[in-house]
This record gives structure tokens, sequence and C-alpha cells, in this order.
């Protein structure tokens, strides 16, 4: 490779979450400084193993590019005296950028004269700038926890104990905090030597591998997953991989090994998310199954090769075993009493101090989805959505749950079941937590979707009641996910609702506390508004047509999003330019008329004439067009004016002298921006 640099950071053990985002932003700090330092590159790859972060930089340069660059300085008044000598903010803008004064110049700028000079600084050797940029793109990492060690002045995620520096194989010596930069790297902790060295990037990645270090990220991947899957194939059953956890098992080894433990049968009797948490998100191990049942067995992986694998396997399957008799002891107990019996214990249970108990949420829970319900017209649903409601939190205060945290939901579905409820009622408790992080399923059961939306807008509406809103980075409650919980529902269950009302209906079950029900509805409907726009533009939509949408009252969002939908798509006609143009004529007259109103008598030109006459047709066409939400071809129709407008505005003056002419033509233009409203807004979007 031509002019590369190597460099590795080599750290006491990184936790897992840490290794991805570390490694991004070094190499988004080294990205910065090399362009304002004027260094060229071509790439900057990342590799990254719990104990070591490793940036390869290809085709970087071996000089900075010089630097010339005109800068500008004070006017010429402020730069002569009367005797057309140099002033002091003349002189001190040419000593700040180390210009001779017989090199600057004056050029004329609007009306004025300005002194402007040339800055040349010819480039420094790459090797030379290198040596502050790597330690400050080091030191310039966030964590949300870091650590000080041995008396240094920077923080880290964990210790840093070595660095290798090679640019073009030669050592570049850095100084981090007396951290000394060589060629000297070490393998893996156990199966590699504990130091040796590396006199090129080929020599480096060779000797890694030698030494039991699988560098890429990717690649140890891969071998996990191929390794998992063949020893799952050799039990006759299926690895159930969750990714996340498969990117968490990346960066806890250098070297990985697959193996299985096994563990007694009589635990897979109990419901299957029982055993597969204690599995995976507490030890790290992934399930196996067949034919969608769980098979008595674990898949793990080991930092190391196979030697004495069975003494590994055997201290694996120990300590899941203990997991596994924890839950069935907790299952056992708690199936000794009714969910219904647990409710009792949630009056001791505090919500929010201010917001009352989790049985005060319930009871507020089961009133807001009986209004949810009686909205939509769903009465065959509302007594399994009450029933549901009051128990949906019971599992909060059973020993699994307490000790299991991951379960909330999911045990209370299943010991509803044990308890006789109707499966309705089961399936409801499960989703009203759903959806629990971005990606993950929403629910489906009328109940369920009921009971999930007011459990989360309950939240959001007692929060902001009490004046507790995210700020910045700052949403302990969660709010904004759960926002987004809601939006989601409602557009993945297509529900035509007015969320100001139900937003208003959540409010009202907080009669006990005081606050100004008019501000917080608005506080709460912006606080949405700010969602609905995040969420559109993931999926795809312009920030001008969200705009747009949003122009318009907050009500069905599905229907909200059709309409961003269609008319992202429709704004690629040919003639945009011309139709905004038009509309936004329009709309900037629009809104200086007094009313809407239009007296055909006082319609003296044959423009306006005709438009009002073709308007009107086009009106009613575009209602029947929105109420079947064929909103391209409502767009469409509406669009068709653009010629008896452009005609309007050539041939007639609306700011006639006579007043009442003047409001007429205004009222016309008003009724017309009117029903662009009723679609979009289109003096929002942006054209060049």
């Amino acid at each position: 490779m031509n002019n590369y640099l190597l460099f590795e950071v080599g750290v006491e053990e990184l936790p897992s979450r840490f290794v991805s985002s570390t490694l991004d932003q070094i190499k988004s700090n080294l990205t910065k400084m090399f362009n304002e330092n004027r260094i060229e590159f071509s790439d900057i790859k990342t590799y990254g193993t719990p104990r070591r972060l490793t940036f390869i930089v290809e085709n970087i340069s071996e000089k900075q590019s010089n630097l010339e660059e005109e800068v500008k300085g004070p006017s010429k008044k402020i730069a002569l005296d009367a005797d057309g000598n140099f002033t002091k903010p003349a002189l001190g803008f040419m000593k700040s950028k180390g210009i001779k004064e017989e090199d600057v110049v004056f050029k004329t700028v609007g009306k004025d004269e300005y002194i402007f000079g040339t800055i040349r600084q010819e480039g420094k050797e790459t090797s030379e700038v290198l040596k502050t940029i790597l330690p400050e793109a080091v030191k310039n990492v966030t964590f949300p926890k870091a650590m000080r060690w041995g008396g240094k002045n920077m923080r880290f995620a964990r210790p840093i104990r070595w660095m290798v520096t090679l640019l073009n194989d030669n050592v570049l010596e850095i100084d981090l905090e007396g951290i000394k930069s060589s060629n000297v790297t070490k393998g893996h902790r156990f199966l590699g030597k504990d130091e040796f060295e590396v006199n090129s990037l080929e020599d480096y990645l060779t000797k890694l591998e030698e030494n039991f270090v699988i560098l890429d990220q990717d690649k140890r991947k891969e071998l996990i997953r191929k390794q998992c899957i063949e020893v799952a194939n050799s039990l006759g059953g299926e690895v159930e991989f969750d990714e996340d956890l498969l990117e968490e098992v990346t960066h806890l080894v250098e070297y990985p090994t697959a193996f299985y433990g096994e563990f007694n049968e009589d635990y897979i009797k109990l419901p299957k998310e029982v055993v597969t948490t204690p599995m995976q998100q507490h030890q790290r191990y992934f399930p196996v199954v067949k034919n969608g049942k769980l098979l008595p067995n674990f898949i793990a992986v080991r930092n190391g090769n196979d030697y004495r694998i069975d003494k590994v396997k055997a201290g694996n399957e120990k300590v899941l075993v203990a997991r596994l008799e924890d839950a069935l002891f907790f299952y056992k107990e708690d199936t000794k009493k009714s969910l219904e019996s647990y409710i009792e214990k949630l009056k001791s249970v505090v919500f929010q101090a201010k917001l009352g108990t989790v049985y005060d949420k319930t009871l507020r829970i089961e009133n807001l989805s009986s209004n949810i319900i009686d909205l939509l017209n769903l009465q065959q649903d509302k007594d399994d959505a009450k029933r549901a409601a009051k128990l949906c939190k019971a599992d909060l205060v059973t020993g699994m749950v307490f000790e299991f945290t991951e379960l909330q939901g999911i045990m209370g579905r299943e010991y509803a079941r044990v308890s006789g409820e109707n499966e309705a009622v089961c399936e409801a408790i499960f989703e009203h937590y759903l959806p629990r992080f971005a990606g993950d399923i929403l629910p489906k059961t009328n109940a369920g979707i009921a009971l999930s939306i007011a459990d989360k807008l309950d939240s959001i509406a007692g929060f902001f009641a009490i004046g507790i809103q995210p700020t910045g980075s700052q949403d302990p409650y969660a709010l904004r996910r759960q926002a987004l919980g809601v939006l989601n529902i409602l557009m993945d269950s297509k529900l035509d609702i007015n969320l100001k009302e139900l937003v208003e209906l959540a409010l009202n079950n907080y009669s006990n506390l005081e606050f100004n029900k008019e501000e917080v509805v608005n506080s709460i409907m912006e606080f949405f508004k700010e969602r609905i726009k995040n969420l559109f533009r993931d999926l795809g939509i312009r920030y001008d047509v969200i705009d747009a949408i949003l122009s318009s009252e907050i009500n069905d969002i599905s229907d909200m999003y059709l309409r961003a939908t269609e008319l992202n798509n429709w704004l690629g006609k040919d003639e945009l330019v011309e139709m905004l143009t038009a509309f936004n004529r329009v709309s900037t007259l629009a809104q200086k008329a007094v009313s809407s109103d239009v007296n055909e008598e006082l319609l003296k030109e044959e423009a306006e004439i005709n438009l009002y006459k073709e308007f009107n047709n086009i009106k009613i066409k575009v209602k029947e067009l929105l109420n079947d939400k064929k909103y391209s071809e409502a767009l469409d129709s509406f669009a068709s004016l653009r010629p008896s407008i452009d005609a309007m505005f050539d041939s007639v003056m609306v700011m006639d002298k006579d007043e009442a002419i003047k409001n007429n033509r205004l009222g016309l233009l008003k009724q017309i921006y009117d029903t662009m409203l009723s679609i979009c807004d289109l003096s929002k979007i942006v054209y060049k």
C-alpha cells in the first residue's frame, strides 16, 4: 500500500457496548483533523477487539498541502489614517495573519473598500502534524462513564496500556499523557505472546493472527455465526440468533470458539422466554430450537481455543442451571396465586411522587383505553380491554419479574393464562408494552392497541402536566420513545382517530393536579409534531413535504403519512416550479384577505370570472378525492387551476383602488388557499 498510517490503541478489556462507538468517534475525529490540517487520504479503516482499537489510514499524503488563502481585514477608512498610514487595527490584522505591509491590497466590497491579504504557508511533514493529531483524536472521545488512571488528566472507558504507530513501516513517536507509541503490540491474553514487534502493516496483520487475534470484527462475527450454526446442526437443531447479542459477543472475544452446553429437559416446560431471557440477557448464550421449540441446549462462545473445552462447558452449564433453577422457583411460587391477587400490592409501588402509584396508573389506563374503544366504535372489545387494563401491571410485583425485569408483560400474559383469563385479555397484557424498542413488533389485537396507546399517553400527559419534559439529550422517563410508539401504532393500525382529542382525554384523568390544560395540550402536540418530523424523515419523506403536511391540524397520523408519501412522489413533476410559483403568489395575497366571501357581481374582469367558475368546479372534485384519500389525484386536480391563476395575475390588478373589489379578489384567493390547505400547504415546498 502506498503511504499508510497504522495506529493501534491498546486497552484493558473494553465493555462490548463501547467498542463500535469508540471506533466511530476516533475515526470521525481523525477525519475532521486531517481535513482541517490539509492532510489528504483516501480512507480510514477501523478494526476493534476488546483489547485494541486499530485505524489504518490509506494513501495518506507525505506533507500537508500548501496554504494560500485570501483574508479580509478592516475597511479602508478604518485601516488608513488621514495621512494614508496604516492604523493600529490594520497593523494588528497584518500581524495576526503574518502578512507584510507591501503585500496587502484594497478591494471594493459593496459600497466600501476593504484591506485584503494572502496567507501563504508551506505544508509541514505529515509525521510532524500527526504527533498532535493522534493524541487529540483519542482524548476527545466521550463515554457515558469514563475513568482516570495513573494520575493522568485524560479520561477513557478503560486504561490505555500501549500504542502502535507506523507511518510507512517507520515507527512514529507519539506521546499520549506519558504513554509512548512504538512498534510493540500484544497477542491474545492467554494464547498469544505477551509482546512482539511489528515492522509493517502486513507484518502486523499476519502476526496478530499467529497470536490468536482476529482483528476484523466483521470476519470475527461471521466466524461466530458459522461456528454456532455448525454446533446447532450437530445437535439436530437450529441456533436462534439475536443480532444485537451476536454483535455483543463479537466484541467480547478476540479468538472465538463456539461450544454447546446442556440442561435438564424439565426447564423447557417453562414458558420459552423464562428460559431464553437468563440465557441471552444474563449469560450471553444462544438458544437452540427445533421446529420453533426449545431444545435443552445452549451455545456459548469462548474467547480462546478448544483447550479443555469440557471444563468450560461444565462451568457454563452450572451457572445457567442456577439461573434456571431460580426461574423455576419463582414460576412455581408466583403461580400459587392468581394474577389478580397481585393487584393489591401495586398500591404500595410508587409510579411517580406527584402522579401516584402504579395502581393509580392502571385505573387511568382502564379509563383511557375505554375512551379509545368508544372512539373507534369497538364495543365488542371493551370488556377485554377493561379486564386487561386492570391486570396489565400486576406481574410487576411477582417474584419472576422482580428478578428478571425484562420479562414484564411476558409473564403477565403467561400468569393470566394460568389464571384462566381468555386469550384476548392475555395477549393485550403482553401487547400493552409494545413497541419496547425501535423496530420492535407492534400490538395487533384491538384491546392491546387501546391499552398500549393509553399506557403511553398517560405517562406523557402526566409528566407534561407536572412540568417534566425531555430536554436536549435528557429523557429519563423515555417519553420520546413512548410518543414514537403511539405514532407507530396509529400508522400501522391505520386508526382514524384524533390525536389531540386523545391527549385531552388523557389529561382529564389528572383532575387532581393543577395545570393549565390548554398550555399543556399545546406543549404535548408540539412534542408530537417533532416526533412526527423525525419519524417521517426516517421513512424517506422530504423535510419541506413534512412541513407542508404539518401545516394542517394533526389528526389521523396514518392519513398524514399517506398524504406525505403521495406529495413526496408528486413533486417529481416537470412543471413543478411553475405550479409552486403560482400557488405561492396565491398564498402570499390570501394572507391579506379580510374574509373568504366572494360576491359574483363584483367580479368584473374575464380572467377572474373564469378562475372563479373553474375553481368552484375543481373544489367539488377535490373534496370528493380527499374523501376517498386519493391525494395525488386531488393535487393534480388542484394544480389544473394554474393556467387560470396565471391569467388572473397577468391581467387583473388584485390590489384594486376600490376597496370592495380588492377584498372580493382577495376573498377568491383565500378560498383557493383554504382548499390548498385541505390537501397540504404547497407554499412550504422548497424548489430551485
